[in-house]
Order: C-alpha cells, then sequence, then structure tokens
C-alpha cells in the first residue's frame, strides 16, 4: 500500500515536478509561492509539464492497443453481439478510442453505414469523448482513482443508457439516407508488425497533440487564473455543491464550448480547490467533451434534426444526473 501510494504521487502526481516548479519559481524568478502571481505562475508551469508528459506516453500505449482494433474488426466485433450487451461492448470499445467528439463521428458514420444498430453506434459516440483511457489517468492523477473510477462507472453507464432509449426509439429513419448508401466494402485486415504499430501509436501521439496542445495552454491559464486570482467566496456562491442549481448551470454553460477534456481537467481542479461541487465541475467536464458545438455540427450533416434533438436531451440529462450524484456523494470519494 505505501510502495503504491509512493507510485501514485511521484508518477501520476508527480510531487518530484512540484518540487522542481517551486525551486524554479522561487529561485530563478524570486517569486513567493504563496503570492498570487507566483502562485499562478506555478500552477501553469505544472500543470501544463505534468499533463504534456502523462498525455503523450498515455496516447502512446493507448494507440498500440487500439491499433489492434481497426474499424472494420471493431465491427465485426460489435456484430456479433445484440441488445444491451452490444451497447456495453459499444462503449467499452469506445473508451480505447483516444479522439474527441469531432473525430469520434466518422468512425460512427462507419459503423451505422456497415448495418450496426444506431442505438450501439450511439453508445460508441457517446462513450469514445467522455470516458477514453488517458482522461481516466489524468482524473487520477489530479483528483484520486475513487473519483477517476466512479466517473468512468458514470459514463459507461450514460452511453450504454443513451444508446439503449435510442434503439428502443427506433429512430433509423431519422439518419441521413446516404450514411446508409454505400455499404463498407469488406476487406482483409492486413496483420500489422509490431514495428507497425509502434509507428502507428507515435504518429497518433503527434497528432493528438497538435489538436490538443492550445486547449491545454488555454485551460491551465484559467486553471491558474481561478486558483490564484478569483475569491473562494465567488466561486462558492455560483458553483458550490449546496447549491441546486449549479449543476444545471455547468453543464449548460460547458455544452456549447468546445475544448478537449484535457483542457477542462486544469478548469476543474482549480473550480474544486476553491470549493466548487465535485459533480458540478464534472458535469462541465462531460457536458464540454461529450457534447460540443463542432461535433453537433458535424452530427447533424448525418443525422436529421429530430434525432440529434433526441440524443442531445438524452445526453444532457444524463449528465445532470450523474452531477448531482456525484455532489451528493462526493464526500465517500473525497
Amino acid at each position: 500500500m505505501i510502495i503504491f501510494e509512493w507510485l501514485n504521487n511521484q508518477l501520476l502526481k508527480m510531487e518530484w515536478l512540484n518540487n522542481l516548479v517551486t525551486l524554479l519559481v522561487q529561485n530563478v524568478f524570486g517569486l513567493d509561492i504563496s503570492s498570487q502571481v507566483g502562485g499562478s505562475i506555478h500552477f501553469f508551469i505544472y500543470d501544463v509539464i505534468k499533463i504534456f508528459i502523462l498525455l503523450t506516453v498515455l496516447i502512446f500505449m493507448i494507440s498500440y492497443i487500439q491499433s489492434f482494433f481497426p474499424p472494420e474488426r471493431t465491427k465485426k466485433i460489435l456484430g456479433r453481439f445484440k441488445g444491451i450487451s452490444a451497447n456495453i461492448l459499444a462503449a467499452l470499445l469506445g473508451t480505447v478510442t483516444p479522439f474527441c467528439s469531432c473525430s469520434s463521428i466518422p468512425l460512427f458514420i462507419g459503423f451505422t453505414n456497415a448495418g450496426l444498430p444506431i442505438g450501439v453506434t450511439f453508445s460508441f459516440l457517446i462513450s469514445s469523448p467522455l470516458v477514453d483511457l488517458a482522461s481516466i489517468i489524468l482524473l487520477a492523477s489530479i483528483f484520486n482513482w475513487k473519483i477517476a473510477i466512479a466517473y468512468v462507472i458514470m459514463g459507461l453507464v450514460l452511453a450504454v443508457v443513451g444508446g439503449t432509449i435510442i434503439s428502443k426509439l427506433n429512430l433509423e429513419e431519422y439518419v441521413e439516407p446516404f450514411v446508409h448508401s454505400n455499404k463498407m466494402l469488406e476487406m482483409e485486415q492486413e496483420e500489422l508488425t509490431t514495428s507497425d504499430r509502434i509507428e502507428f501509436a507515435k504518429y497518433q501521439v503527434m497528432e493528438i497533440v497538435k489538436k490538443v496542445w492550445l486547449y491545454i495552454l488555454i485551460g491551465v491559464g484559467i486553471g491558474a487564473a481561478i486558483h490564484n486570482f478569483i475569491p473562494e467566496a465567488v466561486i462558492s456562491a455560483v458553483l458550490g455543491q449546496d447549491k441546486w442549481y449549479s449543476v444545471l448551470v455547468a453543464t449548460l454553460v460547458g455544452i456549447p464550448m468546445y475544448a478537449d477534456i484535457f483542457g477542462t481537467l486544469p478548469i476543474a481542479e482549480a473550480l474544486v480547490l476553491k470549493g466548487a461541487g465535485l459533480g458540478t465541475v464534472l458535469s462541465f467536464m462531460m457536458g464540454v467533451t461529450a457534447l460540443s458545438l463542432p461535433s453537433m455540427i458535424l452530427l447533424k450533416k448525418v443525422v436529421k434534426t429530430k434525432l440529434l434533438v433526441i440524443f442531445v436531451g438524452i445526453v444532457t440529462i444524463g449528465i445532470i444526473i450523474c452531477g448531482y450524484a456525484f455532489n451528493a456523494f462526493s464526500y465517500l470519494l473525497m
């Protein structure tokens, strides 16, 4: 137990990096980290370096695993299951795709085009940006393992329930006709060598980092400002878990935004430290990642308005329920 705690503190929370950045800010910049400016600079440097280190390592590992599950193979696996078991498997497979919701939509189109039920593909679409393996590790590094595991369970339940409801509503007619017009070509999947998989993983690291680096810098910058310049009383007054409306506000504010979960995590960290409810900040993160405006615009091109509204409504209600549940039971997780 002591060894696990030490590894967790050094590898995930990177206490060694925290100490190095403290020395940098104090001895090189000549600033006190307990001051607003010194504290903000420390928060920014420490979180940026930590997130990029973890992100690079995790995306490499996850992409290597993902190389065993190309779209055609994933479609074949999902095709063997029916009903809620297919929704569960789709949600689980979504966790090994380290993509934002916009990048998941082409796979959603491919699965629907290949004849998979739309409820199954929606379970994948919800899970993929919401519960990827990298975000789990980062949540554990910023909060703790109990919160990370609870978040994963909530996200998977939301993906399974959301996809199942859409399946039961029989909404296939609200998928645009062109999605079904050309069936996927069945091709034998070329077996990749270990070297191929490593190259694929390196490529994925480069591509994903290029997509998210700006959001990380912006997110950490906002987190640093919240952590050191906004009074705790202000955050608690608006987003405290004792405020019945805080989850609603956080969810509705998060939905139209576009950022990656890696950029929203530092904001969530700063808000929780300032007194915001755990469920409130997690519902904000879920809204940003699962229902970002650009991804909804892309999805509108392949589904009709009624299906899009139902999808957004189901996920929004699910996120709000998750937020209130986290706030109610946060004392068990913190």
